[in-house]
């Protein structure tokens, strides 16, 4: 099982990797719910570590629904990703009618072939969680994660659907669930036993007094490592 955390600077990078978390979701500004992190962060960070960095392409915080100017800025941030040696990106994208926008996804895997994609959680506002995710299997070559509480508000929340596309992407080969959203120590080992997922993904649930604005937790982290490693 795999245990991603989401970091946001290249000290909470660094300690992630100490820790022994096995992969990170690097993210800038939190509190709009994560978008793009800046260059000089992104070249930093994989300069200095060396487990799998995902880093979030993601232009502004208003909506999963992206037009041309959208485009061109989404562009612009994958070619420098691309240069600076990074090929993992966090990325989503919804048609006004809470489809996949799969012409947008199209561009974004023709731009810079090679991504190791996941698709993070504009998926939760789809009208349908499995209608999406078998749109997503047609990019399962790129697209290898889906980052999902469910289509709810928290994983816990969302647990039945979660178990549902767990079983559909063991049955069709599809893209992994990657499982967040609301997920901590204290609650990871009940998901686990619901869901039966290999991959959970954890934000504040990781961090003294769940704040971003402090470092990992250690034990945190300890305990997350060790339901892991079982």
């Amino acid at each position: 099982m795999k245990i991603e955390v989401i970091t946001t600077s290249v000290t909470d990078t660094i300690q992630a990797e100490k820790l022994g978390i096995d992969r990170v979701e690097l993210v800038s500004a939190m509190k709009e719910g994560g978008l793009t992190p800046s260059y000089g962060t992104i070249k930093t960070i994989l300069e200095c570590v060396t487990i799998p960095v995902q880093i979030m392409v993601r232009p502004h915080s208003f909506s999963f629904v992206y037009n041309e100017t959208d485009w061109q800025t989404i562009k612009e941030d994958i070619s420098i990703i691309k240069q600076l040696g990074g090929n993992r990106i966090v990325f989503g994208c919804i048609t006004k009618d809470g489809e996949i926008d799969e012409e947008l996804l199209t561009k974004v895997i023709n731009h810079v072939p090679g991504l190791d994609i996941t698709f993070h959680r504009a998926f939760d506002s789809a009208h349908s969680q499995i209608d999406a995710y078998k749109t997503l299997v047609k990019y399962k070559k790129n697209v290898k994660r889906i980052l999902t509480s469910g289509g709810k508000p928290t994983a816990s929340e969302g647990a039945t659907t979660l178990k549902e596309l767990v079983a559909l992407s063991k049955e069709i080969d599809g893209p992994s669930i990657l499982v967040g959203s609301g997920v901590t120590p204290d609650n990871i080992g009940e998901l686990v036993n619901q869901i039966q997922a290999n991959e959970y993904h954890i934000g504040s649930g990781a961090r003294i007094n769940g704040d971003f604005s402090q470092p990992l937790d250690q034990h945190k982290v300890a305990i997350l490592r060790n339901i892991a490693s079982k």
